[in-house]
């Protein structure tokens, strides 16, 4: 998993600089680079940020921020992301914590090609109203 982290990490930041993706970046051989490292994920939250499902909320004054991120089921429920380290919907904890199967989840892949590409919405809130989200974990 370490190898496939960094190789992700790397395609992450060539797309922040260049604020979107490149052929090249999807593919490598016409092996694709990201589905490959994402399987199914990576489909799903290309969808999710081209919904707009991705939101990007940061305390005032503190500027420490979260993403919420729209899953695809139809009640729309929001989960609370950090896009490197966790996501409070199921797949996170039974495919990822539990498992071991994925790097991420398709909430988190989303959150980090929307945040690299600049698509999505920016929400400001009180550093109080950032605590009471965090406190749903």
């Amino acid at each position: 998993m370490a190898a496939s982290t960094a190789v992700a990490e790397t395609i992450w930041e060539q797309i922040r600089t260049t604020r979107s993706v490149s052929d090249d970046q999807l593919s490598i051989d016409r092996i694709p680079r990201l589905n490959f490292l994402f399987g199914k994920n990576f489909e799903r939250a290309t969808r999710i940020v081209d919904e707009g499902g991705v939101k990007r909320v940061s305390g005032i004054p503190s500027r420490r921020s979260l993403f919420l991120v729209v899953g695809e089921s139809k009640r729309k429920e929001e989960y609370i992301c950090f896009p490197q380290h966790l996501c409070t919907c199921y797949s996170f904890f039974y495919d990822i914590v539990n498992r071991g199967e994925q790097i991420c989840c398709k909430h988190q892949i989303a959150a980090q090609l929307a945040e690299a590409v600049g698509a999505h919405q920016e929400v400001e809130v009180t550093d109080e109203q950032l605590a009471l989200m965090l406190l749903k974990l």
